[in-house]
């Protein structure tokens, strides 16, 4: 198969554009930059600052107006990076299809297809454009995208000839289906929008942006509060024109209060953090799909693992070999061209050893991976299964290749989770030779007879029990073993009296990672499971080495097929490994999880493995062995296909949803902080406390930076030793929400406080007014670091984990600092330089509160 050549696929590509449908674009930086001025409020401030205007109050009229352009800037800024952060994940989950080009089958993104590009396509796969098929072994397409029928439908090969206009034609695959089984080749005729779902792309292209449950109830509390802020402003609009307080001043000081204590933004404030968290998880190999699923991960009790790839390396290495008289050792590993094969450390030559070279021969034919030496002549590329890879590799050592083989491959039995084989009928002249690899029993049931030294013998229950208890030796050192077979016919449904040929004991090594993240998910109290379709013997090996399996039990599909639900779920707390089993069992073992009350990470690769994904709490699938349609119905998908990867997601999910408590109980205590300190100041007869443009000068200083900062901090260093928490769980478990009520009254008495001694000390109002600015926003810095930790204080908690806070709250300190000290800025905010005990006291009472707050804490802790 050579396909076309880049030349002409770039030539094609300028004739018909790209493999891609319309979407919805998403917001552009002007749009975004818009949106900051859509809120209600913030559009009354710039009629009520068009109004001040008008009146001759330029300098009033001009500084709300800056600040205000600064919040906007403020929030573009975040809003257009979490966009962007969007945007990248989009681009990394774009498809991508197996291409033959200049001869050589490629993975290339399946928006360069052109037509006249021919594919190949297996199960699991998700077909890139409209194709007509070329050549089907026993291929399925599930078309309920385009048809609304979930059965999937059969293809079978088309010509030239064939109709390829419109739908429910058997010889095309089309654009966006899935393929359930089977495998082929397909040459694209059509791409983009001119494909059959392209055509209707315009009810597809609308993206829907929905929003987390978290987001949901922060909104739900925002409305709430947003409710509770608004009666307060207008108590005390009505408060102070009933003192005499000039009416417009106080419909100012009233908005004012109302957009920096409203939290009319922790939904949005939520998506920042979350697509914060997100980018950072991405750098960590692990790319999130559905922004629900990071609040998830921060529940899982149950990790369901699979082996291969997850646990292990998935780097195959064909260790030994058994025929029916002999073990043969192979020596080297991976990819790498050194290594021989030896009986008794002696190397044997294939053409001397017929059984070996037979079973060696029908790695090869049954197989389809490719490897190629690379250009030192050190190792080989592969492109294919690391399966099929590594008997390519071990027949390689023994001068055994397909191109040696010269055989034509007539018909194909692919590789089925259900069937647990594969087999090819070849032809070579006018002779057939159907070959079949797979699991041992599967392909023991489909034998006659046994290859020995001299020749093809019956094969007899001694023999199978002998072939057996060799299968079981060899999963005792934890290899995976794969059992082959031949014979002479006609057919590919000739598949019964077969010839065993023998098997390969494959070697693939426990991750380094692997024992210390399963050690990492047993002191979280996360249960780690292996579900693999391996020999239970290798599962139990491997889980051994671990240490998954600390006494805990392995059993088999067989064995859960005769557990009732009711005993299932007894048994299940004591079981660790889950092998042989099927994709049925998967999605069994999910829902007997959950009835048993687990949140369940679930890891998948294979096509048959969504229902299961999908039905997990959070679906992971693996980034390079996965499939097509893994990858679309998981939530999670690992790009280095490594449980440590995914342990540390969970981490991370963690991590997030304690972070946004931190920001969400910095807001609101400083929100109730200022609400109080303008209300109790107008019902206990108190000059206006703060003007409206010192209230949102600190909105400015201290409710951005810092908030979105603290959805920055790490994780604490004891996340992983506490258990999960419940799904159900209240938002403000724990206590939150009283400290966040205290805090908040503190953070307004303490202002007060300042307030009413600068005017003792017989301070100015200017004085005072600066006093009490300076006091509420030193609290709140302060009040950032107290919010750093749930469970520490000010005495213990790390200052420098989190460098971009440190930032912010130097920042944010530069103003306030410039806003007091700088005679041009003083005179725009309404403040005077503040010296001597006006200074101290205003200091003192900023930092009194947390002090003692954290020295009463930290004693009663002791």
């Amino acid at each position: 198969m050579k396909g076309l050549t880049t030349a002409q696929a770039a030539e094609r590509r300028r004739e018909h554009g790209s493999n891609t449908l319309a979407q919805a674009k998403p917001p552009g930086a002007l749009r975004i930059f818009l949106s900051q001025f859509r809120d209600a409020m913030v559009l009354i401030l710039l009629a009520a600052t068009v109004i001040s205007a008008l009146l001759g109050e330029w300098t009033d009229a001009v500084t709300i107006i800056v600040i205000v352009l600064l919040n906007a800037i403020l929030g573009f800024v975040q809003e257009y990076r979490t966009e962007k952060t969007l945007e990248t994940l989009r681009n990394m989950t774009a498809p991508t299809a197996r291409v033959w080009r200049d001869g050589s089958l490629q993975e290339l993104p399946a928006e360069q297809l052109v037509p006249g590009d021919v594919i190949a396509v297996e199960a699991g796969d998700c077909v890139p454009a409209d194709c007509l098929v070329l050549s089907a072994s026993r291929l399925y397409a599930n078309e309920s995208i385009l048809t609304g029928e979930a059965e999937p439908v059969a293809k079978t090969k088309g010509d030239a000839h064939s109709d390829l206009t419109g739908l429910h034609k058997p010889y095309v695959l089309y654009s966006g289906t899935a393929v359930t089984r089977g495998s082929g080749t397909a040459e694209v005729f059509a791409i983009g929008r001119q494909t059959q779902v392209g055509q209707i792309s315009g009810m597809l292209s609308t993206i829907e942006r929905t929003e987390t449950p978290l987001q949901k109830r922060l909104g739900e509390l925002g409305k709430v509060l947003a409710l509770i802020c608004l009666g307060v402003c207008a108590a005390v609009f009505v408060a102070g024109v009933l003192r005499g307080e000039p009416v417009f001043d106080m419909l100012m000081t009233g908005i004012t209060i109302a957009i920096a204590a409203i939290p009319e933004g922790l939904p949005e404030t939520v998506t920042i953090a979350l697509a914060l968290a997100v980018n950072r998880m991405m750098r960590q190999k692990a790319l999130v799909n559905r922004l629900h699923s990071v609040e998830t991960l921060g529940c899982t009790s149950v990790i369901c693992s699979d082996k291969t790839g997850t646990i292990t390396e998935n780097r195959m290495t064909v260790t030994q070999i058994a025929v029916y008289e002999h073990v043969y050792d192979v020596t080297g590993s991976g990819l790498r061209r050194e290594g021989s094969i030896l009986l008794d450390k002696k190397h044997v030559s294939t053409q001397q050893e017929p059984a070996l070279s037979a079973l060696l021969r029908c790695g090869v034919l049954c197989n389809n991976a490719q490897i190629t030496a690379t250009k030192d002549g050190k190792a080989w590329t592969a492109v294919g299964d690391p399966t099929e890879t590594a008997l390519l590799v071990a027949a390689a050592k023994g001068g055994i290749s397909g191109q040696t083989l010269g055989c034509l491959r007539i018909a194909e039995e692919p590789f089925d989770s259900e069937t647990r084989c594969m087999a090819v009928l070849l032809q070579k002249g006018k002779s057939r030779l159907l070959c079949a690899k797979g699991a041992l029993d599967v392909i023991l049931e489909r034998c006659s007879h046994v290859r020995t030294g001299s020749g093809d013998m019956p094969l007899t229950e001694a023999m199978r029990g002998r072939i057996t208890a060799q299968a079981e030796a060899l999963s005792g050192q934890a290899l995976r073993v794969l059992a082959f077979a031949e014979k002479r016919c006609n057919a590919l449904e000739e598949r019964y009296g077969m010839t065993f040929l023998g098997m390969c004991g494959m070697l693939d090594p426990p991750r380094p990672e692997a024992r210390e993240a399963i050690r990492t998910c047993a002191a979280a109290s996360v249960r780690t499971v292996m579900i693999t379709g391996d020999h239970k013997q290798t599962a139990a090996a491997i889980a051994a080495k671990a240490g998954l399996l600390r006494g805990g039990e392995a059993v088999t599909g067989d064995e859960l097929d005769l557990m009732t639900d009711e005993q299932l779920d007894r048994r299940l707390p004591q079981i660790s490994v889950f092998a042989r089993v099927n994709p049925a069992h998967k999605l069994r073992l999910v829902r007997a999880f959950k009835r048993s009350g687990h949140i369940v990470t679930m890891t998948g690769d294979g096509v048959n493995d969504a229902p299961a994904i999908k039905e997990a709490n959070v679906g992971v699938a693996m980034g390079q062995s996965g499939t097509d349609v893994a990858k679309q119905a998981a939530d999670v998908i690992l790009m280095d296909d490594n449980l440590a990867t995914l342990v540390s997601a969970v981490e991370q999910g963690r991590a997030i949803y304690a972070n946004i408590r931190k920001f969400v109980r910095y807001l609101l205590s400083c929100n109730i902080g200022e609400v109080i300190t303008m209300f109790l100041g107008i019902l206990m007869g108190m000059p206006v406390v703060l003007l409206p443009v010192q209230i949102l000068l600190v909105n400015l200083a201290t409710d951005g930076l810092p908030a979105i900062a603290l959805g920055l901090e790490p994780p604490e260093p004891d996340v992983m030793r506490r258990p999960p928490r419940k799904p159900d769980e209240s938002f403000f478990a724990d206590g939150l929400l009283s400290r966040i009520v205290w805090r908040g009254i503190m953070i307004g008495l303490c202002t007060l406080g300042s307030f009413s001694t600068a005017l003792r000390f017989g301070g100015s109002l200017t004085e005072a007014r600066t006093a009490a600015l300076l006091t509420l926003v030193l609290s709140q810095l302060i009040h950032v670091f107290e919010c750093k930790s749930e469970r520490g204080t000010l005495l213990t908690v790390r200052y420098f984990s989190n460098y971009k806070l440190i930032g912010a709250v130097l920042l944010s300190a530069a103003m306030l600092a410039a806003a007091i000290w700088l005679p041009w800025a003083a005179g725009i905010f309404g403040t005077a330089p503040l010296y001597g005990k006006i200074l101290w006291q205003a200091v003192g009472f900023s930092f009194a509160v947390p002090i003692v707050t954290s020295v009463v804490t930290y004693r009663r802790k002791k």
